[in-house]
């Protein structure tokens, strides 16, 4: 594995097929979309009949929008998807940041609107004419860093890079790749030396700044750094949990619970009925983390409790992010307001086979459906 500063100059050379341990494990699979759309609709058929027998479960229910970000209709050929999306709503409008899948391989893109009725006429914009550079860029998170009075976007090319820009209405604005670090931590490396790592999720109290991130095998990643440190300093890089592949996936998202002591870990699992999330707590983001919910597999959204508003159009619930109460770095959602949570779903055309880049992700919202283990956390 090159050095980040070679990674860097030489973007294009970065494969996610060599550098993502999911995507070596898909690339020659094929998809089907009939047997997957089929899988949907028995996880919305169960997801109703258990809401039917409880009014009040101790876990979570959802209701899920259809799809409200796709590839424009009227789009390159060969754009096939938009995943792994980040959302913050900042002077009066939503903006988000998403992986773009087309024949070129992954991409970081921009999006924004003022509603939810406007997000599918919204045009998806590229960043690779910023000085960001283009090569592959994947997986974003956006926040605004208030000590530096900067946004930062967070995002893997092989390692973990940032840029940075001062306004993040203007796409053209993001800086060239920096990397956290200068050297992969042993922790990290895979028997043939090479990093395994992906997903990066930046998160601070009012002390330190924490930087998650997960394998694809199980293990679940935290390093540190100080406040006034950030974005250099990252060290103690320490496995905080771990069990088989499966169960710990990808696609962390961290969260301060506001106006309580708590935290909120997700992380995607992959289960019979799909993708889907499940969810931890910790008084601390150095401490240990517990299942947030007593079911067995401490599940946060799945295809058993999210029911669709229309048509069916999702295989499970995958790599998403939870709208915050506030675009800085506490990454703070408010759990005395009905929770949503924008996800990436696959919208499959039944009969048809997909590569793995082809798979037709689209992004929709789940909101809450009365009480659950995060509302009940509100001190109101």
């Amino acid at each position: 594995m090159p050095r980040p500063s070679e990674a860097i100059a030489k973007p294009s050379a970065a494969k996610p097929e060599t550098i993502m341990r999911g995507f070596r494990t898909l690339r020659n699979r094929r998809y089907s979309g009939s047997i997957l759309t089929a899988i949907a609709a028995l996880g919305a058929m169960a997801s109703a009949s258990a809401w039917a027998g409880s009014s009040q479960p101790a876990g979570f229910r959802w209701e899920s929008s259809l799809p409200l970000i796709t590839p424009p209709a009227d789009g390159a050929p060969g754009f096939h998807g938009v995943k792994d999306p980040s959302i913050v709503y900042h002077d009066g409008k939503y903006h988000v940041f998403l992986t773009t899948a087309t024949s070129n391989g992954w991409g970081v893109a921009y999006t924004s609107f003022a509603d939810w009725k406007d997000a599918l006429k919204a045009p998806i914009i590229g960043l690779e004419k910023a000085p960001m550079g283009p090569g592959y860029r994947a997986a974003p998170q956006v926040f605004y860093f208030a000590p530096q009075k900067l946004w930062y976007l967070v995002y893997q090319g092989g390692d973990p890079l940032y840029s940075t820009s001062s306004d993040i209405s203007d796409p053209t604005s993001w800086s060239a790749p920096k990397p956290f670090y200068d050297t992969v931590p042993e922790i990290v490396k895979q028997p043939n030396g090479k990093p395994g790592w992906l997903d990066f999720w930046t998160i601070c109290d009012d002390q330190n700044c924490y930087l998650f991130f997960t394998n694809d095998n199980g293990s679940f990643y935290r390093a540190e750094t100080s406040l006034a440190e950030f974005p250099k300093g990252f060290h103690n890089t320490t496995r905080v949990m771990e069990g088989r592949k499966e169960d710990i996936f990808e696609a962390s998202n961290t969260y301060k619970i506001a106006g309580t002591n708590n935290y909120l870990t997700l992380i995607e699992a992959i289960g019979p009925k799909g993708r889907y999330f499940r969810a931890w707590t910790s008084d601390s983001l150095a401490g240990e983390w517990k299942p947030l919910t007593p079911d067995p597999m401490n599940i946060f959204a799945s295809a058993d409790n999210v029911r669709f508003k229309g048509r069916v159009w999702s295989e499970g619930v995958s790599h998403g992010e939870m709208i915050r109460s506030t675009s800085d770095q506490t990454m703070a959602i408010d759990p005395c307001k009905p929770l949503q949570f924008l996800y990436q779903g696959l919208d499959m055309e039944k009969g048809k086979t997909y590569e793995y880049i082809q798979l037709p992700y689209r992004l929709g919202v789940i909101t809450a459906k009365g009480p659950n283990p995060i509302s009940r956390m509100c001190p109101k």
